[in-house]
């Protein structure tokens, strides 16, 4: 939740007082339009029971969707997060004239970015590479149907922040996040540089250009 700084999982348990073990995130990688059209799609179902978790995700599946569990709720929903906050970068550098080769160290610095945080932030043996965590990067960075890298194209053609949000007449979650993230991030002081460029263009009123220009110098 945006105003309280907690993901959903923390929010339920403090808001209304919502056993940790009752509590499931299903995520990605998925993107809705595709469930919609009956394309084969999978889903992770996260949840500190495990038997929780592996009930919910029988009810799930079906002849296009398939399932997998996990244990770790809070990385599988500050990933969820983050992996919004890197789409909006991935359409700024779309944008702006940056190709497929960039792109491919732009994601591969954000997972090692997204595994730091989630490392700090929920320290558990987890496999960063997993569909849940990589995955759902993937097609949220590279996908048609992302409202998030839609919003970021928009806000690399030149386009304000109001402006993006009056025309998608859609919500762009990771406008909402890299806020937040910035401010969890002064407890953890995790090295972002990805989220940092992103806060910075959409907060702070950065030049684009310049700001992935530098971003750009810290990614290997």
């Amino acid at each position: 939740m945006p105003d309280d700084l907690l993901i959903v999982g923390e929010y339920l348990q403090h808001a209304f007082n919502v056993p940790v073990n009752n509590i499931g995130v299903v995520t990605g990688p998925c993107h809705a339009e595709e469930v919609a059209m009956e394309r084969l799609s999978y889903l992770t179902v996260a949840c500190n029971n495990v038997e929780n978790a592996k009930m919910l995700a029988q009810l799930l599946e079906c002849r296009f969707i398939k399932t997998t569990v996990s244990d770790d709720i809070y990385g599988t929903e500050y990933s969820a997060v983050l992996k919004n906050v890197i789409a909006i970068a991935s359409g700024i550098c779309h944008s702006l004239g940056y190709g497929d080769n960039f792109h491919a160290v732009l994601i591969s610095n954000a997972i090692r970015e997204i595994k730091r945080f989630v490392d700090e932030a929920h320290p558990i043996n987890r496999d960063i590479n997993d569909s849940a965590y990589l995955g759902d990067l993937l097609v949220t960075a590279y996908s048609q149907f992302s409202r998030n890298r839609l919003f970021g194209s928009m806000i690399g053609k030149g386009y304000s922040v109001k402006a993006a949000q009056m025309e998608m007449n859609m919500i762009a979650e990771g406008y909402y996040a890299v806020k937040c993230i910035q401010e969890i991030n002064k407890k953890f002081k995790v090295d972002m540089p990805i989220c940092n460029a992103v806060y910075n263009i959409l907060y702070l009123n950065k030049n684009a250009r310049v700001e992935i220009a530098a971003l750009t110098e810290l990614l290997n």
